[in-house]
């Protein structure tokens, strides 16, 4: 599959469905999040909060945003080859890293709160679990 970068600045082929364009709308947002992170802690701070914001220092932000535009590449990668049997594999691996990264931090290590800041993540990686799963054999069904 080879890459190429005008490829990322249009939108998704006619694999069909409107997953690859999910895919591409969350990339898209996941690597400016993942921008923002490593410019500044201040959204990490306000995600992660709970006991102090000198919790979230300026290395675990851009640590974060590197795993955020990590994850990203595979979203995109995604958009374009959806009907990849490994990308769509890992990019729901991806999602679900997410889910279990997010609960952990509210549920045992409670460094974050259920809020509007924490309850997006799992908006976005439980819709798109959900959906990935349910379009499996539309998308990979040779």
């Amino acid at each position: 599959m080879p890459f190429d970068l005008g490829t990322i600045f249009s939108l998704p082929g006619p694999a069909g469905g409107l997953l690859p364009y999910w895919q591409f709308l969350i990339a898209s947002v996941a690597l400016l999040n993942g921008l923002q992170n490593i410019r500044s802690p201040d959204l990490c701070q306000r995600l992660y909060s709970v006991k102090s914001e000198a919790e979230v220092t300026p290395l675990q932000a851009r640590a974060f945003g590197t795993w955020t535009m990590t994850s990203a590449v595979a979203r995109f990668y995604a958009a374009y080859n959806i009907t990849d049997r490994a990308v769509y594999h890992m990019t729901v691996w991806t999602y679900i890293i997410a889910l279990l990264h997010f609960t952990s931090e509210i549920a045992i290590f409670r460094t974050a709160k259920l809020e509007m800041s924490s309850v997006m993540p799992f908006l976005v990686a439980g819709t798109s679990i959900i959906w990935m799963i349910m379009q499996y054999n539309f998308y990979l069904s040779t």
